[in-house]
């Protein structure tokens, strides 16, 4: 298990327990109670340190290596009944951009996401979890297509942003992005959308129109990443931290602003210290709201989720 330096408490704890029961088992002194308060001391320094993230460090957790990613949660929620889907049918197979059909019960349900490496070789694979064209018209094959067989859409948002080379703006980033927007709030079955991760720009819009959109509570949203804003404004990363703060980008301050509907709230350490148990937690989020959503009819469901989308934002004229 990898720390940040927030987190650095928690693992000298965890030092000083593992040691304690190494000492119980190597020798004939009894220590259960020092065990039970060491025990009692990291339960409350770990509350203590969640309960009170800045802005800043809940962008770190969202990209702690530890954290699960989007192929993660699709084989822990869809087991073996997952398949996924390649190509766009135009260009290429955008690594970055994984989707197809995987069963939770007896509901089909077509995934999408952003899918991000676990070391060099596979994020250079993945491209960083950053889509070129091709993947965000491959996301929307998928979602046509789940759309002509009646198969709800979920969509799972980790992404720095979209691929910003030379070569994607060729083949018309901006446009295969605004296209997806178009299509998604038009599309004629339920979409359920979840921050997982980092939700960055144009990138994570692509990807990012639903009818009910979640954020897992260590996750952010947001026009531009901290760090490109403070050299933006500032000429230096340095201000990362205040930037951070300034954009409003955290799951409360999403919900605040009602541009998301639900906070997932993540098991004590965020998602990366008990994986099994975040992913259960979405998957019941998915099963429910779509319990909700299948009892609309298309229709509805369009004129429900333009409503939503239409009513984001303050305007004085």
């Amino acid at each position: 298990m990898e720390y940040l330096d927030f987190e650095l408490p928690i693992k000298e704890l965890e030092d000083q327990l593992d040691k304690c029961m190494i000492i119980g088992k190597e020798s004939d002194v009894d220590v259960t109670e020092t065990c039970k308060q060491i025990e009692k001391k990291l339960t409350e320094t770990r509350k203590d340190i969640y309960k009170n993230l800045t802005a800043w460090q809940r962008v770190q957790l969202s990209r702690h290596p530890n954290r699960p990613y989007t192929l993660d949660y699709i084989k822990a929620i869809c087991g073996d009944t997952f398949l996924e889907l390649h190509g766009d049918r135009t260009v290429k197979d955008d690594k970055a951009m994984i989707g197809g059909l995987g069963k939770i019960g007896d509901q089909s349900f077509m995934f999408v996401g952003q899918q991000k490496g676990y070391n060099t070789k596979t994020r250079q694979y993945r491209n960083f979890g950053m889509a070129n064209p091709e993947g965000y018209r491959k996301a929307l094959r998928l979602m046509r297509s789940a759309e002509k067989f009646n198969v709800p859409v979920i969509c799972l948002v980790d992404t720095p942003g979209a691929y910003p080379g030379i070569e994607a703006e060729e083949r018309g980033q901006g446009e295969a992005i605004a296209r997806n927007i178009l299509e998604m709030t038009r599309l004629k079955v339920p979409i359920i959308v979840a921050i997982i991760g980092e939700g960055a720009s144009g990138g994570a819009l692509g990807i990012g129109v639903g009818d009910k959109v979640l954020m897992l509570e260590n996750t952010w949203y947001s026009v531009i990443s901290p760090e490109s804003c403070s050299s933006i404004l500032w000429r230096s990363w340095e201000y990362k931290e205040i930037a951070a703060s300034a954009l409003k980008l955290t799951a409360t301050d999403m919900k605040k602003l009602k541009l998301i509907d639900e906070i997932v709230r993540e098991p004590a350490g965020g998602a990366h210290a008990n994986r099994d148990k975040t992913f259960d937690i979405l998957k019941n989020k998915i099963v429910s709201h779509y319990g909700e959503l299948q009892k609309l009819s298309p229709k509805e469901l369009v004129k429900q989720r333009m409503d939503k989308y239409e009513q984001m934002g303050v305007f004085n004229g």
